[in-house]
């Protein structure tokens, strides 16, 4: 998820372990996160024992920490990924034992289930965004299987995630686009 949402080369990567999180062995978690971040990007192929030697090779700096906090849940990990001097932060948790969901998107706070393919749209919070964005889909027979909202303030930016069961045609990601109060769309595929 965290490789398809960041614009340009990774410089640095920090893992936060909060919660009950910290009390792992964290270090085959971190390796995941860098193989998941540097597979979709890399033509060559990244597996769990060559991730941390490719992001050494390539100046990507990794990073663990722990702490306690973990808002309202029991564990939370926070992935941050610099690129080209900005900074993506993903916050992601488990409901119960299994059911995984990304809380927070940098100051967006969001429950996404990460799975199958999904639309990560930025856009203005403003009424019709939800609508066009439904309707339009529904117009090139693409179902919705999954919804998400997140805004900062009422009125600001926001983002809309939305799990669709097929795949999304580049054409369809430009009429997207087009749509008013529409500012970025990008297929992500899991």
């Amino acid at each position: 998820f965290g490789a398809q949402i960041y614009e340009g080369g990774i410089s640095e990567v920090t893992l936060e372990f909060r919660g009950k999180a910290r009390e792992i062995d964290t270090k085959p978690v971190t390796i995941a996160a860098i193989k998941g971040l540097l597979t979709p990007i890399l033509l060559e192929t990244v597996n769990f024992v060559n991730a941390p030697i490719i992001a050494k090779e390539r100046g990507i700096e990794v990073k663990e920490t722990t702490s306690e906090d973990a808002l309202d849940f029991h564990n939370m990990l926070v992935l941050r990924i610099r690129a080209n001097g900005k900074e993506t932060k993903i916050c992601g948790t488990l409901y119960g034992k299994t059911e995984p969901r990304i809380i927070k998107v940098d100051n967006f706070p969001v429950e996404i289930v990460p799975e199958g393919t999904m639309l990560f749209i930025y856009n203005n919070d403003k009424p019709g965004v939800i609508g066009n964005i439904g309707s339009l889909l529904g117009k090139n027979n693409i179902n919705i299987a999954r919804m998400h909202f997140g805004r900062e303030t009422a009125g600001g930016m926001a983002i809309s995630v939305v799990n669709v069961d097929s795949d999304v045609e580049d054409r369809i990601v430009e009429e997207l686009s087009k749509l008013p109060n529409i500012i970025s769309v990008k297929v992500i595929k899991l």
